[in-house]
């Protein structure tokens, strides 16, 4: 009994010997992770400056190789130096016949005791000017006895030429006084000339379509992009191109290009026939200008093709197939092969084949 009461009170005292070698192995383990850690610091900084002491070797080797090839090219410098320095006193010895030393008094001359010498010019400017000099001296070659002859030769050339070069200004002062005035009146004629082709196209337009509205309009020159010009408000009718601008009943004002085929041929013949009007020719050759029209379009075409030959007295010849528009002509021409490989050219006087029908 007294040994477990023993045991006892000693195993009660042991949670706190382990508590306190707890205690102690915490503390100990604590110093450890302090020591360790500036372990660690002290090696990082051990492995930085190893670093920073190797790139400085480096460093010091690469200034070395430099400094040793800066040496190298020192010392080719310097024995170019001193061979050049061998040619200049070689140079001064045999044209001066004095040492270097005594080259600048030489150059002295003319000068009076006691005044100061200027600083020389530079080396390459002193050799540049010598090159000049010698330059011109050899392009002035041996001397001209007949100089003077010879320069009043020329003046009288230059006399002369300077009299054409008056002549020729006046004459391209005339000439461009003559292209003013041609182009002008040129201008006045286009402008009247495009006023009453305009005037007619529009009637002409309105007739063959039986309404609608169109007109001609002066547009701007194009540049190579294919942008129009940017000028005044004012266009030169010389250079100006024409916009076709035409609106068939029921339709908006829009360029031809953008009509139809019919469309466009009926707008194609009304300014040919204002053309026409404006200035009448003797004869007109229309080819198929009726192929892509209807019936009704091609019974107004007919009309105003009589019309016009008997107004202007224009004979129009005109190459078709449409039978509406052969019917409407005077007379008729056709090409027929009789036997095979033989034409044969076949005309038909329609005015006095009706009245041969009326007669019979």
């Amino acid at each position: 009994r007294i040994a477990l009461q023993a045991e006892i009170a000693a195993l009660d005292r042991r949670p706190g010997e382990i508590a306190a070698e707890r205690e102690h192995l915490a503390d100990t383990v604590s110093g450890s992770t302090r020591r360790r850690d500036q372990a660690g610091d002290a090696l990082a900084i051990g492995e930085t400056r190893l670093k920073e002491a190797e790139a400085s070797r480096r460093a010091a080797e690469t200034a070395l190789g430099a400094a040793r090839e800066e040496r190298v090219r020192a010392e080719s410098l310097r024995d170019r130096a001193q061979e050049h320095r061998g040619e200049v006193e070689a140079r001064i010895a045999e044209r001066f016949d004095c040492p270097p030393a005594e080259v600048l008094d030489a150059a002295t001359v003319g000068l009076e005791p006691g005044a100061a010498r200027e600083e020389p010019p530079a080396l390459d400017e002193l050799e540049a000017r010598l090159e000049r000099l010698l330059r011109e001296r050899d392009n002035m070659g041996p001397v001209n006895l007949v100089a003077e002859n010879e320069a009043a030769e020329i003046e009288a050339r230059y006399d002369g030429l300077a009299h054409e070069r008056g002549d020729l200004t006046a004459a391209i002062a005339r000439l461009r006084q003559g292209i003013a005035a041609l182009n002008r009146e040129g201008r006045e004629r286009m402008l009247a000339a495009f006023t009453q082709i305009n005037e007619h196209f529009g009637k002409l337009f309105e007739r063959l379509f039986g309404g609608g509205r169109a007109y001609l309009a002066l547009e701007r020159p194009r540049t190579e992009e294919g942008e129009a010009a940017e000028t005044d408000d004012t266009v030169d009718p010389l250079e100006a191109g024409l916009e076709i601008m035409a609106s068939p009943p029921g339709k908006k004002l829009q360029n031809i290009s953008l009509l139809s085929g019919g469309e466009q041929a009926m707008t194609a013949l009304a300014l040919i026939f204002a053309a026409f009007l404006t200035n009448p020719a003797p004869i007109c050759v229309l080819d198929e200008v009726d192929a892509p029209m209807d019936d009704a379009n091609v019974d107004r075409f007919c009309a105003l093709v009589a019309e016009i030959a008997d107004t202007t007295e224009t004979r129009f010849l005109i190459v078709t197939h449409h039978r509406l528009t052969m019917a409407r002509m005077d007379r008729l021409y056709g090409v027929t092969m009789a036997e095979q490989g033989v034409s044969q050219l076949v005309s038909v006087d329609l005015q006095q084949a009706e009245e041969l029908r009326k007669t019979a």
